[in-house]
């Protein structure tokens, strides 16, 4: 935000207790502000017209009109920065991550089960702080079906921002979906705010028969396995949610579950990954500095890391770790990240060997020589 103007948070939630529990967490916060709150999307549209919230935080099950069915138009017609808030039963979670496919920028459970409130307070700040600095894209909305709900159109934003996902280039596009064996034998990738499309867009273009994958995303729990259920149905390789002890094979790839880290260790002639509990590290868990450490010490110089759109500074060191150890590393660049936190930050350390926009990445990391040599070419005019 510029200057010292604090973050206006503008809440939508059916439940007045949840309302409180929101606006109480926040009430503390000196950089941030909750403007108003709404029971549904209809109340809403009217407060967001009168209040211009920053960001907005967003329950999935409501009366009158679901949170996607609102969180749909919304990002079309007027882009804000949203924080679903769910409850941690399986539909939900899967609604959820439904909702980060839709636009929305961050997830967090409903204040209830494992949850304290002080939790709660460091959490939604924090995910509101990066919701706030996201960069949104315009989507699509389709007419609503007969009998269903009207529109709730809203007027765009001065400055409506462009759809930040480009497209693989000819050359590129081939070189990821080449049926030769891919130039290295590991593959791991690390993202926060913005990292449930980031990661989609990467392992959808990644073919059958490629190096094994570990993935750890900022995401809470029941949450993780629902991302990865539903990558498992956009992509060509097989994508589920780590357990401790299981082997990586070529055309698996393992995300971390919510609130455990995942480590990499070898045995015998075998990788296989550690889930466990521990301290949280760059306040988060799981932690990519954690994956990206045992990594380095692990595979080193048969691998490719890929740090992608996040806030904070989670896996720079882990990928500085990992060049010096001689491994491929791959940061995504500032234009095509929701937010260029983490990436950055691996930048500004020189851990990074190259800097892709995210629809060059999966082109990169199973080609790395080959993609290396393609971007000094393009930069060198040829």
């Amino acid at each position: 935000m510029p200057g010292n103007r604090r973050t206006r948070v503008l809440i939508v939630d059916d439940s007045a207790i949840v309302r409180k529990v929101l606006s109480e967490a926040l009430a503390g916060e000196p950089d941030l502000e909750v403007v108003g709150t709404a029971p549904d999307p209809y109340v809403a549209r009217d407060k967001i017209l009168a209040l211009r919230p920053d960001v907005l935080t967003l329950d999935i099950e409501m009366p009158r009109m679901d949170g996607l069915t609102f969180l749909r138009k919304l990002m079309h017609f007027h882009p804000l920065p949203t924080v679903v808030i769910s409850s941690l039963a399986q539909p939900s979670a899967r609604a959820a991550i439904q909702a980060m496919e839709l636009g929305a920028v961050e997830v967090l459970a409903k204040p209830a089960g494992p949850y304290s409130v002080g939790d709660l307070r460091n959490s939604l700040a924090a995910k509101v702080r990066a919701a706030a600095c996201a960069r949104l894209r315009r989507t699509a909305v389709s007419p609503p079906a007969p009998g269903k709900d009207p529109q709730i159109p809203l007027p765009p934003p001065q400055a409506p921002p462009a759809a930040f996902v480009p497209a693989l280039s000819p050359s590129l596009a081939a070189a990821a979906v080449s049926p030769g064996r891919p130039a290295r034998g590991l593959i791991a990738i690390g993202a926060s705010t913005g990292g449930t499309e980031a990661i989609a867009a990467v392992l959808s273009r990644v073919p059958q028969g490629s190096p094994p994958i570990v993935v750890t995303q900022h995401i809470p729990p029941v949450f993780s396995r629902a991302f990865a259920n539903r990558l498992n149905e956009l992509c060509a390789i097989e994508v589920r949610e780590a357990q401790d002890n299981d082997v990586l094979r070529p055309g698996l790839a393992l995300v971390a579950p919510g609130d455990f880290h995942m480590l990499l260790r070898r045995v015998g002639d075998r990788y296989h990954v550690s889930v466990k509990t521990g301290p949280r590290v760059c306040y988060q868990r799981p932690s990519v500095d954690v994956l990206f450490s045992s990594v380095a010490e692990t595979a080193g110089p048969g691998t490719v890391a890929v740090l992608l759109t996040g806030m904070g500074a989670d896996g720079a060191q882990g990928m500085l770790k990992l060049r010096q150890a001689g491994a491929h590393t791959i940061a995504q660049d500032e234009a095509t990240c929701v937010v260029y936190g983490m990436p950055r930050e691996a930048v500004r350390l020189g851990a990074a060997v190259q800097v892709l926009p995210l629809g060059s990445i999966a082109a990169a990391m199973l080609a790395p020589r080959a993609a290396s040599q393609a971007a000094s070419l393009s930069a060198a005019g040829v």
